[in-house]
C-alpha cells in the first residue's frame, strides 16, 4: 500500500565514532574524524487483512505509523583529547579525557561555519531553509513545526553565549518515548542576517545516555532531508565537535 511522501516517516540511524584531535586556540568547534558503524531503516509494516461479506457496509479506523522521508537522524559516542598544537599539528602536550562535555553540531554547508557570528535561527531563517528544502507542503512535519518551542539549557559555541531557552529546540526520545530532559537540539545560524548565512544544528553532549532505544548514546539528533515528492537522493552534512 502506498502513501503520499508527507506522511512517511523515516529514521536514518547512524552511530558516529568521533575523535577530536585539537582544539585551536580560537576555542571554535572543529572537524572531528568519522566512523560509520551501521545506517538503518524500518521496513514498511505487512498489509492488514479484512474480509466481510458482500452487502455488507464496513466502519473501520486504520492507524499507520509510516517513514518520513524529510527527516534523519545521526545518534553515537563522541571520544577525543585536548592537546595544544602548533599550526604543523604538533603537540606539545596531550589531555586524555575520561567525561566528554561540549556539544556536536551539523550543516549542510560545505563552507567552514562563521563560528563569531553564531547565534539562535530565527523564523525568518528556518522558514529560508523550508523553502531550501522543499519542507512546505504539510505543515505537520515541516521545520517549524518540529522546532516549535524554546526549552534547552544555555552553553557555549566558542566564546558566544547561547543563552537558556532562546532558540527553537526539541528533545529527542529516550527509550521510544518523548521526554523533555535529555538530548536537546537546538538551530543556529551563523550569518549577520536572514540572507548570507547557514542552518546549523547543535546538540549538547551527554554522558553514556540512554538513548532512542536505551543503548548509551552521548549525543542524537535529526536533520531535514529534501522533501520534494520523487527526491530519491541525499543531502550531505558536516559534523563538527567542540570539547570543553
Amino acid at each position: 500500500m502506498c502513501y503520499p511522501k508527507d506522511y512517511r516517516m523515516m529514521t536514518i540511524i547512524v552511530l558516529v565514532l568521533v575523535t577530536l584531535i585539537s582544539v585551536g586556540v580560537s576555542a571554535a568547534p572543529a572537524g572531528p574524524s568519522a566512523t560509520l558503524v551501521r545506517n538503518e531503516t524500518a521496513d514498511p509494516t505487512s498489509a492488514s487483512v479484512i474480509n466481510t461479506t458482500g452487502g455488507s457496509i464496513t466502519t473501520m479506523v486504520l492507524n499507520v505509523t509510516a517513514q518520513n522521508l524529510k527527516w534523519k537522524a545521526f545518534v553515537g559516542n563522541v571520544t577525543g583529547q585536548l592537546a595544544l598544537q602548533d599550526a604543523s599539528g604538533y603537540s606539545i602536550f596531550d589531555w586524555a579525557l575520561s567525561n566528554v562535555v561540549g556539544e556536536v553540531y551539523a550543516t549542510r554547508s560545505p563552507t567552514t561555519v562563521s563560528w563569531s557570528d553564531i547565534e539562535c535561527s530565527n523564523i525568518t531563517h528556518i522558514s529560508n531553509e523550508e523553502i531550501a528544502l522543499n519542507h512546505t507542503s504539510n505543515p505537520d512535519d515541516n521545520i517549524s513545526a518540529t522546532f516549535s518551542t524554546k526549552d534547552h539549557d544555555s552553553f557555549y559555541t566558542g566564546i558566544i553565549e547561547i543563552t537558556e531557552n532562546s532558540c527553537y529546540s526539541i528533545h529527542t526520545n529516550v527509550n521510544n518515548q518523548s521526554q523533555n530532559t535529555d538530548f536537546e537540539e537546538v538551530i543556529l545560524y551563523d550569518g549577520t542576517d536572514e540572507s548570507n548565512g547557514d542552518i546549523v544544528y547543535a546538540t549538547k553532549l551527554e554522558q553514556d545516555a540512554a538513548g532512542f532505544d536505551n543503548e548509551p548514546y552521548d549525543f542524537q539528533m535529526i536533520v531535514p532531508e529534501v522533501g520534494m515528492p520523487g527526491w530519491s537522493s541525499s543531502t550531505a552534512y558536516y559534523f563538527y565537535v567542540e570539547l570543553t
